[in-house]
């Protein structure tokens, strides 16, 4: 039986890792309408429910020059790209060259504070759409150890930007 990647073991473990680092620093539940039942689902229907859910959740691990890990459905479409080219592309290719040194800075800050909340700044995808978030979550993601394993966002508003 062929499953997919993000509902392998591994990455339903890392579902719950994004979930609970996600609450550790915010105080919030990511999906706030599975707060009450996320702890009775499966964990592969917990990696579902992430996947599924409309709103972006991107991961990257915590390399030096961190590769995604993570991207859910609505990311994947957002940046137009498949599961297996996020997995493989530098996280810092996801903002224009000129936007790679505020990114990095704010990654930095991010990892310092653990959370960073209501950031904005402009992406592009891998087709080269440029588009800005708007109101990202960013936090540092801790695996059942309180290891830091790299980062994740996530953000309820983004907007089309005209071509250069």
């Amino acid at each position: 039986m062929n499953i997919a990647p993000w509902q392998t073991p591994a990455y339903q473990h890392h579902a719950q890792f994004l979930w609970q680092s996600f609450h550790d620093w915010t105080g919030r539940w990511l999906i706030p309408d599975l707060a009450d039942s996320w702890p009775r689902l499966s964990p592969l229907d917990q990696a579902t429910a992430l996947f599924e859910y409309p709103q972006p959740i991107l991961s990257h691990g915590g390399q030096p020059d961190p590769i995604f890990n993570y991207g859910n459905q609505a990311s994947l479409k957002l940046w137009e790209i498949s599961w297996d080219e996020l997995v493989q592309m530098p996280s810092h290719l996801s903002a224009e060259p000129p936007a790679q040194s505020e990114r990095a800075n704010l990654l930095r800050q991010a990892a310092a504070q653990g959370v960073i909340e209501h950031y904005r700044g402009i992406r592009i995808s891998r087709t080269g759409q440029r588009f800005e978030i708007i109101n990202a979550t960013i936090w540092t993601v801790l695996d059942s150890h309180n290891q830091n394993i790299g980062q994740a966002a996530t953000f309820n508003q983004w907007e089309y930007l005209e071509e250069k």
